[in-house]
């Protein structure tokens, strides 16, 4: 078979979905795993307080979700449990890196991330913030926050599998695996949240809202949690991340660029999107096949009988 043969046979839409148990080692990472970029590290190292409570609250709405998809429509159902499965292990690896990674270098992230804990029971939970709104509705609406927020986990993750200025900077390689196997994965059930939202309600302008809550939140949370990071770093004294930081960052590809959000932004808000026309599950796969954290977890796996 040649490569363009093996390339066209993966499904872009609806590649396996299956969960991969890594585990990861961070007693060689330092603090500042990108040598001499303190700040660029920490506006990364937001990811860590926003992923483990925001994707178990995925999983929790997806719970809901779930019977409302067809009995009849296995396969999607099937692909849900196996996102489920997935961002259940994205939430314990990246929780791993405050635990260990950060404790142990005396960076307590834990008062910030209580608040986030909250923040998703309180704002995103199940009781909806408005009484006019029903428990369906709200249902509705936190599913298609999801389906605009995986679209930008998912174009993150093509973002660092392409991306090599970290690599040449010196980004310490255990912690450029959990970033590398987590956007593949994000890649390879890219279209999963979307397709749910398109099941169970399928309006275009929910969706339009829906998506603005998400990308108007995130942006704020990312530069509060750097803030934070720099501020209870025990090495830089209470340093605040500027934005000359973040644009030197930028420049050096090391943090994807304001234009690169935008224009991700206008592919999610067309009428015709679809995740799978974004990113390219094969690059995902690829790098699956060679991730030791990954191919680790694989060689663990029990075969089935």
């Amino acid at each position: 078979m040649t490569e363009s043969d093996d390339t066209a046979a993966v499904d872009e839409r609806h590649p396996v979905i299956v969960p991969r148990r890594v585990k990861f080692d961070w007693a060689g990472t330092p603090l500042h795993w990108i040598p001499g970029e303190p700040v660029a590290t920490h506006f990364i190292n937001t990811l860590h307080l926003l992923l483990p409570a925001g994707e178990r609250w995925f999983v929790h709405v997806y719970k809901q979700a779930l019977p409302l998809i067809d009995e009849d429509d296995a396969r999607l159902r099937q692909e849900v449990k196996g996102f489920m499965g997935q961002e259940a292990v994205h939430a314990y690896s990246h929780q791993g890196v405050l635990d260990q990674q950060m404790l142990d270098r005396g960076l307590d992230p834990r008062p910030l991330t209580r608040k986030i804990e909250w923040l998703f029971r309180a704002i995103l939970g199940d009781r909806p913030p408005l009484r006019l709104v029903s428990r369906r509705r709200w249902l509705y609406v936190r599913i298609g926050i999801i389906a605009g927020i995986e679209h930008y986990t998912a174009v993150l993750g093509q973002w660092i599998l392409d991306n090599r200025e970290l690599d040449d900077a010196g980004a310490d390689p255990t912690m450029m695996d959990l970033l590398r196997w987590h956007g593949a994965e994000e890649v390879e059930h890219r279209s999963v949240a979307f397709d749910v939202y398109q099941h169970v309600s399928g309006r275009y302008w929910p969706r339009f809202a829906a998506f603005f809550v998400g990308v108007t939140a995130l942006p704020l949370a990312i530069y509060a949690g750097a803030v934070y990071l720099c501020a209870k770093d025990p090495t830089l004294q209470g340093v605040r991340p500027r934005v000359r930081d973040y644009r030197r960052a930028v420049r050096r590809d090391l943090l994807p660029s304001n234009r690169f959000m935008v224009r991700a932004a206008r592919a999610y808000l067309r009428r015709t999107y679809h995740p799978s026309a974004e990113c390219s599950t094969q690059k995902a796969l690829d790098y699956l096949a060679t991730s030791p954290a990954a191919q680790a977890a694989t060689a663990k796996r029990p075969r089935p009988a």
